[in-house]
């Protein structure tokens, strides 16, 4: 008699919420040797909390280049009905665009530099692919919140993502202040699986990308977790950028300022964590939403600006 392994990360099965222990490392080992691209503290603080922010880590000439990519595709792609853009809701402004990567070749070539591929790469402990990718417009006075929650518990229920070997990389192309919306983490949170109630719908992407609704985790269980880590807000300068862990608990707040907050975020995944059948029969979410054609290893650019 074969016998079927079972889920290490079950989730939307059952009435309770509940909290695991993770069951994947935090940081890997590196298949094949090359040069470090982070130094033994970078390495230990994304293994303790979960994320890592490196400042500046693109100039100025840099970011005004991705900046006005940005803002051209937003312009391109506004009441044009594409399926990649994702409205605000109730301001119909754009909120998201999704496969940039595969959109425009200044972001295609972006997921390649080395500033960013090769801390994946390390971390994850493989070659790597993307996942996912997306701009997140978040608009001066209107732009709504982000909630809480662990990307991996959508994406191991809606994608079939089987392990927690992939993280987020997200470039901020405006700066983030403490006002406008930044990037909320709550340390530690990534050593904690969070099993969320409720079924899934078919075709939940569509509405879970304006406001996510299933998959929200528990709020006595995320009060915990933040009265173990704490909650800390990733601010930092326009070229600044933040990796993050898979199961990372994090969100934002809403933005009531007059200044917008952009951020381009790339989903790294190792290559040999492809995406298996979602869970509980659901129809596989979209490619631009979860990359499962054309899998490739990412190999390096090494310039962003001819």
């Amino acid at each position: 008699m074969i016998m079927l392994s079972q889920d290490a990360y079950p989730t939307r099965t059952q009435n309770n919420a509940g909290i695991l222990a993770r069951q994947d490392p935090v940081v890997y080992e590196v298949e094949n040797k090359r040069k470090a691209a982070l130094d033994a503290a970078q390495r230990a603080s994304y293994e303790k909390n979960g994320f890592l922010l490196m400042p500046e880590l693109f100039n100025s000439d840099e970011v005004n280049y991705l900046f006005n990519a940005m803002q051209g595709m937003r312009e391109e792609f506004t009441n044009a009905g594409r399926k990649e853009v994702i409205a605000e809701p109730g301001s119909g402004e754009v909120r998201s665009i999704f496969n940039v990567h595969r959109l425009n070749e200044i972001f295609a070539n972006l997921v390649r530099d080395p500033r960013v591929l090769n801390v994946a790469r390390e971390i994850l402990g493989s070659e790597v692919y993307i996942h996912q990718s997306r701009i997140n417009y978040k608009p001066g006075f209107t732009g709504k919140e982000f909630y809480w929650h662990s990307d991996f518990e959508t994406w191991h229920s809606e994608d079939g993502m089987p392990a927690m070997r992939a993280l987020s990389c997200s470039i901020l192309l405006t700066d983030n202040s403490e006002c406008n919306g930044p990037l909320m983490l709550i340390p530690g949170s990534h050593h904690h699986y969070v099993s969320c109630m409720g079924e899934t719908p078919d075709e939940n992407y569509k509405k879970s990308l304006k406001k996510q609704e299933v998959g929200v985790p528990d709020p006595i269980l995320l009060r915990y977790l933040a009265d173990m880590g704490g909650i800390t807000s990733c601010a930092g300068k326009a070229g600044s950028v933040v990796f993050f862990d898979c199961n990372t608990m994090h969100g934002s707040n809403g933005n009531i300022t007059p200044y917008p907050r952009s951020n381009v975020f790339f989903v790294y995944n190792s290559i040999a964590n492809q995406l298996d059948e979602p869970k509980g029969g659901l129809t596989p979410r979209p490619e631009f939403v979860a990359a499962r054609e054309g899998i490739a290893e990412l190999k390096p650019e090494a310039l962003l600006i001819a």
